[in-house]
C-alpha cells in the first residue's frame, strides 16, 4: 500500500470514528440517557432470578394488567421450565380465578363466561383498542408481553462498540425501570394539558400514562421473619417488573444461552479435529511436489 493511500485510509478512519461519536450526542441531546442496572440474566452465563420473577408477576398482575395486555403468554407458561417457577396446582388456581375468559358458542350458539383454565391465555383489560383508548382519554396502552424488546434507546460511541464483547441487550429493561421511576414535576416554563404527565425518560418528556408505582402498592411475600426479603419500593417494583417483561418476551433464554454454549464447545472441538486432520493428511504429502 503506498504513503498515500495509507493516509487516506487513515483519515477515512478518524472522520468515520469522529461522526460515529458525535451523531449519537446530537441525537440524545437533551435526553438523559437511563441508567444500566445490574440484571441477574445478562450476559452470556445469565440466568432469571425466581423469586424475581414471581415479584415481577404479582407487580404486572395488579398493576400493569388493568390497562396492558399480556396476551401472548398462557397460564400454564408460568410453570415451565426458565420461568417463574410456579408450581402446576399454583397456576390451575391462578387461572381458575379468572372467571370471565370468554368461550363458545354454545349449543345454542351464544358465547358464554367460564373459569380460567391452565392453557387459556391472559386475558386483556379491553374488548379492543378503541375501548382502551376510550378509557384512558385518547391514549393506547401497549401490550407489555413484548415491550422489554421493542423499547431502547441509543448507548452511543463508543458503548455500542464495548457492547459487543460484553454481549448487552438489556436496553429494554433499563429504559422500562427508567421510565417507570423517571416521573417528575414539570419544570418552570413547561405546561402540562390535561392527560399529560412529566416523565424525565420519555422521548419529549410527555406521557399519557399516569405514575402508575407509589412505594408500599404492592405486598410481597413475606419471610420467615415477617418482613419482605425486598423493599416494597417503586424502584424495586419496577425492576422486578422489567425483569418479568423481559421473561415474557424471551421466556426461552436461559434455554437460549445454554444451547448457544454447547454449540460454541462443539465448534472449538470440531476446529480442532479439523487441524489434526489436515496435519495427518498433508503430512503424508512430499515437501516439494514434482513440477512434472
Amino acid at each position: 500500500m503506498s504513503k498515500m493511500s495509507l493516509r487516506l485510509s487513515l483519515a477515512g478512519l478518524v472522520t468515520g470514528l469522529a461522526l460515529a461519536a458525535a451523531s449519537p450526542a446530537l441525537a440524545a441531546e437533551g435526553a438523559p440517557k437511563p441508567p444500566a442496572q445490574s440484571w441477574s440474566f445478562s450476559g452470556p452465563f445469565g440466568k432469571f432470578d425466581r423469586a424475581q420473577l414471581q415479584r415481577g408477576f404479582k407487580v404486572a398482575k395488579e398493576v400493569c394488567a388493568n390497562c396492558h395486555a399480556m396476551s401472548l403468554i398462557r397460564f400454564r407458561n408460568l410453570a415451565e421450565p426458565g420461568g417463574p417457577g410456579f408450581t402446576p396446582s399454583q397456576v390451575a388456581a391462578l387461572a381458575a380465578s379468572y372467571t370471565n375468559i370468554k368461550d363458545g358458542p354454545n349449543d345454542s350458539g351464544e358465547m358464554f363466561e367460564r373459569p380460567g383454565r391452565p392453557a387459556d391465555a391472559f386475558p386483556a383489560p379491553f374488548a379492543n383498542e378503541q375501548a382502551a383508548r376510550a378509557a384512558n382519554g385518547g391514549a393506547y396502552p401497549p401490550p407489555i408481553d413484548m415491550l422489554a424488546k421493542a423499547r431502547t434507546y441509543e448507548r452511543g460511541f463508543p458503548k455500542f462498540v464495548f457492547d459487543i464483547f460484553t454481549q448487552y441487550q438489556e436496553q429494554g429493561p433499563d429504559y422500562i425501570v427508567a421510565l417507570l421511576t423517571g416521573y417528575r414535576d414539570p419544570p418552570a416554563g413547561v405546561t402540562l394539558l390535561p392527560g399529560q404527565n412529566y416523565n424525565n425518560f420519555m422521548p419529549g418528556h410527555l406521557i399519557a400514562m399516569p405514575k402508575p408505582l407509589s412505594d408500599g402498592q404492592v405486598e410481597y411475600p413475606k419471610g420467615a421473619d415477617g418482613k419482605s426479603p425486598v423493599p416494597e419500593t417503586v424502584e424495586q417494583y419496577a425492576k422486578d417488573v422489567a425483569a418479568f417483561m423481559v421473561w415474557m418476551a424471551e421466556p426461552h433464554l436461559e434455554a437460549r444461552k445454554r444451547m448457544g454454549f454447547q454449540v460454541m464447545i462443539f465448534l472449538a472441538l470440531f476446529a480442532g479435529l479439523l487441524y489434526f486432520t489436515k496435519k495427518k493428511i498433508w503430512s503424508r504429502l512430499p515437501d516439494h511436489a514434482s513440477a512434472h
